[in-house]
């Protein structure tokens, strides 16, 4: 009979054995899912795009404070930007699979809304936005 409860108790044994090794694997994976994660972030990242120019008066001088949009043509969502003293602006992150347009408004002028293609591959795109009279 303790042969027959040995053989018996034996499957047990490796069947904690089993389950503690997989329940180890297991909180491994999830420790490392954290930093899986971070570096498929950082690999999209690779994938994007800016856009940066300066936004000039009908004169040709930099408008500080005029205010950039730059239009998803896909989703529609509009972000801004209000230019720095010199009248430079910037978007960073943007993804190259989009067409976005750009249009700035500074003291009742506004320039011409231009786009950036995405047939366009330059990881960093420099578009000037010159202000006109509305119309």
């Amino acid at each position: 009979m303790l042969a027959a409860r040995r053989v018996c108790a034996a499957p047990d044994k490796k069947g904690d054995r089993v389950s503690r090794f997989l329940a180890g694997c297991l909180a491994v994976l999830l420790l490392c899912a954290p930093a899986v994660r971070a570096q498929e972030k950082k690999k999209g990242s690779d994938n994007t795009r800016n856009v940066k120019g300066m936004v000039q008066s009908p004169e040709g001088a930099g408008v500080k404070q005029a205010v950039v949009y730059l239009k998803n043509t896909k989703t529609l969502q509009v972000n801004s930007f209000i230019t720095k003293d010199d009248g430079t602006y910037s978007f960073h992150e943007l993804n190259p699979d989009i067409d976005y347009e750009l249009k700035a408004e500074a003291n009742g002028l506004s320039s011409p809304a231009r786009t950036l293609s995405s047939f366009d591959t330059r990881k960093e795109a420099v578009i000037d936005l010159k202000l006109v009279n509305k119309k």
